[in-house]
């Protein structure tokens, strides 16, 4: 096994030995797991506190949803959303803004957050380049075939992890360009973001094709449909809880080293188990 390290605020963590797990918090009234339950900022922070005390490293604070067919939300409407949740929550975690959108990323940081994951990979608004350059900040580079709106209509790729792949490198180049630190950056597949299930499981099987440089790899499959299509149950999201902890081990053995999750307690503890026999002897 390689030396993974992630820089984040000036700051270097190493995730050779030890994964993380990234607890998920949809400040939105209509995200796909969850959606309306953390909208109020009080409920948000308590969801929260409760997924860092049951071990999450990150929490993910989003205010737009971007489940298959969402609405965009105006900047003014997400910055709302998520900068109270953000500015209470700050040195309690490592924060993360979910978010494509410069401003909001930008006032995110102001409030204490210590990351980026941006669900375009950087295409979407360039001026999150330069900001990123001048913060320091941890960035995650997803990769998504269309938009939120379109992406599950007709998802075709000739190759999806070569495809996949070459997106990454080509982020990566444009990181450099603007004078991002190569050692901030970290990279997402975008499961379920304009994929099918062949390709979700296709990207999950060769995830060590789409290592850049050592650096992370963030993968979040939590609760996500194709979790149903495989395990039979295309009922209740919370049925999708054994398949998802069965994901965020295999996972781990197979080279993650952030697990995006909703259910914080139960994947530390799989987590923890794949950990345990990638360092035996």
């Amino acid at each position: 096994m390689g030396v993974t390290t992630w820089k984040i605020g000036g700051e270097i963590f190493d995730l050779s030995t030890r994964g993380w797990i990234m607890g998920v918090l949809n400040v939105t009234p209509d995200s796909f797991s969850d959606g309306g339950r953390f909208f109020q900022t009080p409920q948000a922070l308590a969801q929260a506190r409760k997924m860092i005390a049951a071990g999450a490293n990150i929490i993910d604070v989003g205010g737009e949803s971007t489940r298959p067919g969402a609405d965009p939300v105006d900047v003014a409407e997400e910055k709302r959303r998520v900068i109270p949740v953000v500015k209470e929550l700050a040195g309690e975690a490592l924060i993360s803004i979910d978010t494509s959108k410069a401003e909001v990323a930008a006032a995110a940081l102001d409030a204490g957050a210590k990351i980026v994951n941006d669900v375009t990979g950087g295409r979407g608004d360039e001026a999150i380049w330069p900001l990123l350059a001048e913060r320091g900040a941890g960035f995650i580079i997803m990769h998504m075939q269309g938009t939120p709106r379109t992406m599950q209509r007709t998802p075709s790729y000739r190759d999806v992890v070569a495809e996949v792949a070459d997106f990454f490198r080509q982020q990566y180049a444009c990181a450099l360009e603007f004078g991002v630190d190569p050692m901030t950056l970290a990279f997402d597949p975008g499961i379920g973001f304009g994929k099918t299930l062949g390709h979700n499981l296709s990207l999950l099987k060769n995830l060590p094709r789409l290592r850049v440089h050592d650096l992370p790899l963030v993968i979040g499959v939590s609760r996500k449909s194709f979790l149903g299509k495989i395990s039979g149950h295309n009922g209740s999201i919370h049925d999708r809880l054994s398949p998802t902890i069965a994901f965020t081990s295999l996972l781990r053995m197979n080279g993650a080293d952030v697990l995006r999750v909703h259910d914080v307690e139960e994947n530390v503890e799989a987590l923890r188990v794949a950990d345990a026999l990638r360092s035996a002897p």
